[in-house]
């Protein structure tokens, strides 16, 4: 019997291309790790990357038609208003006559599994949550003829029927896995998951409800990374970035670990980046990491309003975050942020608490940050305690293919009206970030004029939330953001 596991294409979208949430949904390792544990299994397994080869939906049809694979597990990315895209794929295979069992898996797949099984004719099973060991089961009952009723973990049709056996358990030790399947590119920077979940639950985070439908931190051990390591350098590999959403771990346990781990790290004489939360960094932590090469670090702040952090779930401080930045910039260490600027519950107290925080502490100096920041807002998607709580609130309306996505009601009208003239304005100069004849293209060492941009957009912002506390009547966001494109594209000439 022979596997192919997948990364589809993904088709970029036109309005979420700097969004964050992309980095557990397209990042997290786990169509390598799949394809370890079943040829560990003695699986006859094969894995394309489409997006990594540049491949359209129809080479990756013909390569699958080609093939002819018995089983297909595909890690399900949803790429906003381009998913439907994925699913019409699907159905090409079936008309095409492909007959193989069709398996999906991944965090898109794993949150909607129930829609996407009654809507979609070509899908045969999901695996529900961590796929590796589901989908080891799968292909043993489906090589042996046998029945795959008691795989826990696996939702699957039946006799018109679906089916689903229960939740798995995660693996209690993560070392268990295999090293990842990988095609690696010369001079990539590599991504490593050195542990899986978090020991909190966020009301935006998809991450806790993929691995337990709850909060759970499990790190691999130092010796085991080190070991993973140490085969990419071999290979290589000189750059790594930590896609844990974690890195550090809870409490006392994660600091002697991530001390050990970085003590080993040193003697490799590589680079690397993490992302954590504020409240699990200090000084002493911070400064191991950088003297075993750590150069960047992602914080989850999310926000600058105290009210804001304890809706979200966040069970930290401003004080907490403050401290965060001042210890990286004392060491050197310049840190990126994770930040909503916008939030359904959002009131312009907490607007104006947010941009005093930004502006503080000194994160508005950049213009692809200061765009990033000022612009971020909180996407909503099924499965996290947030799409729960607003669908209960009847605040919630179900966007793009499946529901997926939640738009939101914004508790105050002031703040969905700043946020869309801040966000449409934003996008305009992400775009011209992007383009390789603009002046403020993020590749082009233009300091004047894209200081003056971030002068215009931090003045604007401070403008507008003013309008938004202010004016009667709102003016329309398309006049707003038509007179701002204007503006902008002038100062750009």
């Amino acid at each position: 019997m022979t596997i192919l596991i997948l990364e589809h294409p993904r088709i970029p979208s036109e309005t979420r291309f700097n969004d964050i949430a992309n980095t557990p949904l397209w990042s997290c390792l786990l169509a390598g790790y799949s394809a370890s544990g079943l040829i560990q299994a003695g699986h006859d397994v094969m894995l394309v990357d489409a997006q990594q080869k540049g491949w359209g939906f129809r080479d990756t049809k013909e390569e699958i038609l080609t093939l002819s694979p018995d089983l297909l597990c595909i890690n399900a990315v949803y790429f906003w208003e381009q998913t439907d895209r994925f699913f019409n794929f699907l159905n090409e295979l079936r008309a095409e006559n492909y007959t193989g069992h069709i398996n999906l898996f991944g965090f898109f797949p794993t949150l909607v599994w129930k829609i996407i099984l009654r809507q979609s004719r070509a899908v045969d099973s999901i695996a529900v949550g961590e796929p590796e060991n589901i989908l080891i089961e799968l292909a043993d009952r489906l090589r042996s003829g046998k029945d795959m009723k008691d795989i826990f973990g696996l939702a699957y049709k039946a006799d018109k029927k679906i089916i689903f056996n229960g939740p798995r358990k995660p693996e209690k030790n993560p070392d268990l896995f295999p090293f990842p399947v990988r095609n690696i590119e010369p001079g990539e920077t590599i991504s490593i998951l050195a542990s899986r979940g978090c020991y909190n639950y966020c009301s935006f985070c998809p991450v806790p409800s993929f691995y337990n439908n709850g909060p759970l931190w499990r790190g691999r051990t130092p010796e085991n990374i080190i070991n993973e390591i140490s085969l990419l350098y071999n290979q290589g590999g000189r750059d790594f970035y930590f896609i844990d959403p974690n890195f550090i771990g809870p409490g006392k346990r994660g600091r002697q670990r991530t001390f050990k781990l970085s003590e080993q790290i040193r003697k490799l004489g590589i680079t690397y980046g993490i992302e954590t939360r504020p409240n699990d960094l200090d000084h002493s932590i911070l400064d191991q990491m950088l003297s075993s090469g750590l150069n960047s670090l992602l914080l989850g702040i999310e926000s600058g309003s105290a009210d804001i952090l304890d809706g979200l779930g966040k069970h930290t401080s401003l004080n907490v975050s403050e401290k965060a930045i001042a210890a990286c910039r004392s060491l050197g260490l310049e840190p990126e942020i994770g930040f909503l600027m916008f939030v359904p519950d959002s009131s312009i107290k907490d607007i104006e608490s947010n941009f005093a925080f930004l502006k503080q502490n000194r994160l508005l100096d950049r213009l692809d940050r200061t765009v990033n920041l000022l612009s971020h807002y909180q996407i909503v998607l099924m499965g996290t305690p947030g799409y729960q709580y607003f669908e209960n609130k009847g605040r919630l309306i179900k966007q793009g293919p499946l529901g997926f996505e939640g738009d939101i009601v914004y508790r105050s009208k002031r703040v969905a009206w700043l946020r869309d003239v801040i966000i449409e304005t934003c996008r305009y100069i992400f775009k011209a970030m992007s383009e390789e004849s603009s002046p403020i293209y993020w590749d082009r060492r233009n300091p004047t004029k894209k200081r003056k941009v971030n002068d215009f957009v931090e003045a604007l912002f401070l403008e507008k939330l003013k309008d938004a506390k202010n004016l009667k009547n709102l003016p329309l966001v398309p006049d707003v953001t038509l007179d701002l494109r204007k503006e902008i594209k002038t100062m750009l000439e």
